[in-house]
């Protein structure tokens, strides 16, 4: 059975409630642990049935946001999510007060019981409304950007659809599309405001409704932060600045001198290279034909699971009118299916998706085993160490995508790795600042922006826009709206894959791949420090163990001759 094959259909809400309330009763009522545990069985059947129905609608309606009917399940979805989450939150309220609980946990990775108690303290009755209105907030946001229609270069573009532009290798045309495109955010400046004051607000208001301090700590615990918290992301925020950002000056240097330019402007940071950035040498069925071959050959489970997914047709990856923005992967529980969903646009950024969404996929894939849709994908910063240590164990087949531009984008992309940290660690700061200041005017949330991306990002120059200068450029970062404090995430997991590249293709450990298939089976069943452990390489909040990495990296890259690239 094929993707589009796949039925949906909307839940009936009181029907599910009866059922679902009734397994409670059954759990609340079990004389042993055995028929709490086959209570917790038939709950996450149930559950997974459900998961199924939400993911569905939200992976059609992504992919085309002006088709009414899935337009309606969004909104469907928006105000019926809330009063789901109130059950589940029943739930885990009957397990945490079971008289069987201790044996439970014998039972159950310790992440599934923690995941109870943390769903529990980030929900209540009280905030269902303000949850109603934060989803829709974040879908008219996705709305918003997905909107987008662009005349340019006599053709009409969405917003991904300008990559190629931005990294042309002339200079007139970067900066026309760079003032083309945020054209569409200076005309929608008002909008986005809006909607974003709105968010803070709200979350604000669910945060205090809750009895935290403000919505950083229901941050955390939303994001199932188990074993650390703000002050050690403080510190490695820190590290960043001490270790990271003097690095990444020095790149910036370089890349002004290869493409020859004295003045480093702001739409001339996605050209890496003076005759052009690495691009794929094929269309998008080339690159779907090699990236099967490449995971044939990468191992006999990457084999068999890149032909579940290209056989299932369970990708969409090419950019259309209508279509969302950005790239994700995402799991539908009842049909066992990972799916990838992307925006192909011509550059290096397309394999970059084949590689890295597949490395969520691949987890996801090798995690089905796992019963208890809770725990099948794990927390955020944990499934990001899968998708981006694949973008590094996937090197050696780069040539078949590249071919002669393979050394050019492996200097692009181990360079791109450490030049994201800062900017992953600023959107990060930037919103421990707006949720701890929620009165902020939104001219105050942007020249927070503009400070700290002085700090982290001083080699950027906006001096050719006024709007980007006044603290704009956050507006299309889609995770600043939809995901609070998702993104810190990225950079945690960066420093992570960094160490796995460093052990399979500079070390050539042999044991490398055995450490990540171990941390991709484990899924959810392991807290984020518990799967570092677990593939054998050290916590970004370790003093010195970003130090190292960096230098290990920043010795590669100054032995490589960019220019001759």
């Amino acid at each position: 059975m094929k993707f589009n094959d796949y039925t949906y259909e909307r839940p009936d809400f009181d029907l599910f409630k009866k059922d679902f309330i009734h397994l409670i009763d059954q759990l609340k009522g079990a004389s042993s642990v055995d028929e709490v545990k086959e209570a917790i069985d038939e709950v996450s059947a149930l559950t997974s049935s459900l998961d199924t129905m939400a993911t569905l609608a939200s992976i059609r309606y992504s992919i085309d946001t002006k088709d009414d009917f899935y337009e309606q399940e969004d909104n469907y979805w928006n105000e019926y999510g809330p009063l789901y989450q109130e059950l589940n939150t029943r739930y885990y309220r009957a397990i945490m007060e079971s008289p069987y609980l201790e044996e439970l946990k014998d039972s159950y990775p310790r992440t599934f019981i923690q995941n109870m108690q943390f769903e529990l303290d980030s929900f209540d009755a009280s905030v269902i409304e303000l949850l109603q209105k934060e989803n829709q907030l974040s879908s008219d946001y996705q709305k918003l950007i997905a909107a987008a229609e662009i005349e340019f270069d006599g053709k009409t573009l969405t917003l991904s659809q300008f990559g190629p532009y931005l990294q042309s290798t002339d200079r007139a045309v970067r900066k026309e599309a760079s003032e083309a495109q945020l054209s569409y955010f200076e005309e929608n400046e008002e909008k986005l405001d809006s909607i974003y004051n709105e968010l803070v607000t709200v979350r604000d208001q669910i945060a205090k409704k809750l009895g935290y301090k403000d919505f950083v700590e229901l941050g955390y615990v939303r994001m199932k932060r188990f074993d650390y918290d703000r002050d050690m992301v403080e510190v490695y925020r820190k590290q960043v600045l001490d270790y990271v950002v003097p690095v990444t000056k020095k790149l910036a240097k370089r890349q002004a001198d290869r493409i020859g330019i004295k003045d480093l402007k702001h739409y001339d940071e996605a050209l890496q290279f003076l005759d052009g950035n690495p691009t794929p040498q094929g269309d998008p069925d080339y690159i779907i034909e090699n990236g099967r071959k490449m995971y044939h050959e990468l191992s006999d489970e990457t084999a068999e699971f890149i032909d579940f997914m290209f056989d299932k047709e369970l990708v969409d990856l090419l950019s259309k009118e209508g279509k969302a923005s950005g790239g994700y992967c995402t799991y539908i529980p009842d049909y066992k299916s990972p799916f990838i969903f992307a925006n192909f646009n011509g550059t290096s950024g397309d394999i970059d998706v084949l590689t890295h969404e597949a490395g969520h996929a691949f987890q996801v894939y090798q995690s089905r085993w796992i019963k208890q849709p809770e725990i099948v994908f794990p927390t955020f910063e944990t499934c990001e160490i899968h998708s981006m240590s694949m973008e590094f164990f996937t090197y050696p087949w780069m040539e078949l995508f590249f071919k002669e531009q393979t050394d050019k984008y492996k200097f692009d992309h181990l360079s791109g790795a450490i030049r994201f940290l800062p900017y992953g660690v600023l959107v990060d700061h930037f919103q421990h600042e707006v949720y701890e200041n929620p009165e902020w005017s939104p001219e105050e949330r942007k020249a927070c922006w503009r400070k700290l991306e002085k700090q982290y990002l001083p080699q950027r120059d906006y001096s050719e826009s006024d709007f980007l200068d006044k603290g704009t450029y956050w507006f299309r970062q889609g995770h600043i709206f939809a995901s609070p404090f998702y993104y810190i995430d990225y950079t945690l997991a960066q420093v992570c894959a960094l160490q796995f590249w460093k052990r399979a293709i500079v070390d050539e450990d042999d044991k490398a791949w055995g450490d990540y298939m171990a941390i991709c089976e484990a899924g959810g069943t392991k807290s984020f420090l518990e799967t570092v452990d677990t593939a054998n390489l050290r916590s970004p909040f370790e003093e010195g163990s970003l130090e190292r990495v960096v230098k290990t990296i920043d010795d590669a890259l100054a032995a490589v001759d960019d220019k001759a690239l």
